[in-house]
């Protein structure tokens, strides 16, 4: 038997398994994150919002590139978008009454890749990470590492956002419909909804202008990769553990992610 052969073809096969480069699209959940819900609180005479929250997974989508050539260590940058949905609502009192009509919230937030729709806490990340990996087996190569962390977190739709814009014509205008003695009910009831109606245009207006909050902070991982020889395809599976980050007070964030793709491997 030539074992110089088998040695050689040995090493060829751990050579062909892995590539110089790869760039792969992946699903990534985030675990743990909760966002507290929030009661009616008045944003102005009669009109009032909340919010509900949501606990558990944010869903989640992202990009990878790697460099695999690199002597001992690899260098893998990431960019992942994830997003937990809640409703949100404008409630307008009848003075009448005081029986309330709901408002639903849809709004489109600046700086992210969703349109129109219940509103969305979206965190965005992108990852620079170092990793050690384990080089002796052909097809398969996990790695531990770390790195650090951009975040870029979008608001959250609640009271303190709310009145922080209102035009106030639009406050003055709803107090002496409330106050006005010589206007019914009824009437009353129906000027405040169109008051409603305005607000949450205005609303819709400022999410769509509001800016994302950014921070610094890092990250560990542990991962692995599978490639089999030749065959220009590589799928990836990530751990990722978040340290750091500013998130807004409703937000609990987890700092779990789990990276699960695939990508072209060259």
């Amino acid at each position: 038997m030539n074992f110089k052969a088998l040695i050689a073809a040995g090493a060829l096969l751990a050579t062909q398994s892995f590539a110089i480069v790869g760039l792969g699209f992946h699903y990534a959940p985030g675990f743990g994150t909760k966002m507290k819900a929030a009661e009616p609180a008045t944003i102005a005479d009669k009109v009032l919002l909340s919010h509900d929250g949501f606990d558990g997974t944010m869903q989640g989508f992202g990009f990878k590139a790697w460099v695999d050539i690199l002597p001992i260590i690899d260098i893998e940058a990431t960019l992942n978008i994830q997003f937990g949905s809640y409703d949100a609502s404008l409630w307008v009192e009848n003075p009448a009454d005081g029986s309330v009509s709901e408002i639903p919230l849809e709004i489109e937030l600046g700086g992210t890749p969703f349109g129109k729709a219940n509103p969305k806490f979206v965190a965005m990340t992108g990852d620079l990470s170092i990793t050690y990996p384990i080089t002796f087996l052909p097809i398969i190569r996990p790695y531990i590492g770390g790195g650090l962390s951009y975040h870029l977190n979008s608001f959250v739709l609640n009271q303190k956002f709310a009145t922080s814009f209102i035009q106030p014509n639009t406050l003055d205008e709803v107090a002496k419909i409330v106050t006005d003695p010589e206007t019914d009910n009824e009437t009353k009831a129906q000027l405040l909804q169109g008051k409603g109606e305005e607000m949450k245009t205005q609303i819709q207006d400022k999410a769509l202008d509001e800016g994302l909050n950014t921070s610094i902070g890092g990250h560990i991982l542990v991962g692995t990769r599978a490639k089999l020889p030749i065959i220009p395809i590589a799928a990836y599976a990530n751990f990722k553990y978040y340290i750091g980050g500013d998130y807004p007070d409703e937000i609990d964030a987890g700092n779990m992610t789990v990276e699960l793709g695939i990508g072209l491997a060259i």
